[in-house]
């Protein structure tokens, strides 16, 4: 088949899916084309079977807010015209299913139809779409599209609860690629970040309030009166500062490591012991399975996807938004004896393997055949 994917080509989980997507469908033979205004993050390497087509937007003084989604939609005509793309898989409701449908409107006024996959990652409905401005556009985006699939059963819910939507929409959860967490990283790189005695705990977000990185900072206080631990804190964003101001207050700012971003997650990963995601939402938790995959436990709140992911009590624990002595508490059970957290390790890294790319990435495949099937059909 050939593909065109749309995406939000920046470090966020949508576009990291997006990307890894593409290329898994390019090595099982298909020829797929990234149609955005940035070539995506993880998309360094351009093939035969994977091409790059930037979306440019023009300025003009007339417009205070550039037409991203006219120059998007445009973009779209021309390059399903010129490589004979048969079905666009589009990431966020909007604006890119948007758009999508646009494109789809004046391809068919030349003859050319195409069908549009739409995929819900979260905020494009919890967040975004679900304020009275957009609600409109996203439900007719959605309802537009020939097949919607969502990355949680959560995120499924919340899309017909706070819309009016009239499609059926599959789950087809996010993804990793299992191969990719075979580490073999050595001991003395562990020395590096901790002493042997201390426990390693991990946390790894943009920063943002959702995220609740205050909540980490206070997890972990309770955690290092107990046991001796180092926390790494890897990624940017507005709540930096604030959590940087935390660690003063209470004293251990020597204990934390503001990472920034780091193109080193996977080794921190690799000798991490604990995990924590306290976020106020999580459409389906990626941060948690990566972090899974590397055989380390979660801490998490019991919110959105996330316990589609952790299982409470046994790849880790789960508690309510904003509960900190619970969720210390539970740190410290599964840290404070080594057997535990072994036994915890284990859980972590077998439960990952369900989300395995090669185990999802046929899902979408077939979902692709059964849509452009349907649209043959409907067109004889």
């Amino acid at each position: 088949m050939r593909i065109g994917i749309n995406c939000y080509p920046t470090f966020g989980g949508s576009g990291v899916v997006a990307t890894e997507l593409g290329l898994e469908l390019a090595k099982r033979g298909h020829e797929i084309h990234f149609i955005t205004y940035n070539q995506p993050v993880r998309l360094d390497l351009l093939s035969n079977k994977v091409h790059f087509h930037e979306v440019k937007v023009p300025e003009y003084p007339l417009f205070h807010y550039q037409p991203y989604e006219l120059a998007l939609s445009s973009k779209m005509v021309d390059m399903v015209k010129l490589h004979k793309i048969e079905i666009l898989h589009v990431h966020y409701a909007i604006p890119h299913a948007y758009a999508a449908f646009m494109a789809k409107k004046m391809l068919e006024q030349e003859g050319i139809y195409i069908p549009v996959v739409t995929t819900l990652h979260g905020t494009d409905i919890t967040l975004v779409g679900s304020h009275p401005y957009y609600k409109p556009a996203v439900s007719f985006s959605i309802n537009m599209s020939d097949a919607v699939t969502s990355v949680s059963e959560s995120l499924k819910e919340d899309t017909f609860r706070l819309f009016n939507i009239k499609k059926d929409i599959n789950v087809i959860t996010n993804f990793i690629d299992i191969e990719k967490y075979k580490h073999a990283f050595t001991d003395c790189q562990r020395g590096m970040m901790a002493p042997d005695n201390e426990k390693i705990i991990t946390h790894i977000s943009n920063l943002r309030p959702v995220k609740r990185i205050l909540d980490v900072i206070k997890i972990f206080y309770k955690i290092q009166e107990k046991i001796p631990a180092k926390l790494m804190l890897i990624g940017e964003g507005p709540d930096k500062e604030a959590a940087e101001n935390l660690c003063d207050e209470l004293g251990i700012t020597e204990k934390v490591v503001f990472f920034g971003k780091s193109n080193e997650i996977d080794k921190i990963l690799c000798f991490s012991d604990l995990f924590l995601l306290p976020s106020e939402t999580e459409s389906f938790g990626l941060a948690a399975l990566e972090a899974m995959a590397s055989g380390v436990p979660v801490i998490s709140s019991n919110t959105g996807g996330i316990p589609e992911v952790n299982v409470h009590g046994i790849t880790g624990f789960l508690s309510d938004v904003g509960n900190v002595e619970e969720m210390s508490a539970n740190a410290i059970h599964i840290l404070s004896d080594s057997d535990r957290l072994k036994q915890f390790k284990q859980n972590a890294k077998e439960r990952s393997y369900i989300f395995d790319i090669h185990k999802i990435v046929p899902q979408y495949e077939k979902l692709y055949k059964e849509t452009l099937e349907k649209s043959l059909q409907l067109l004889s």
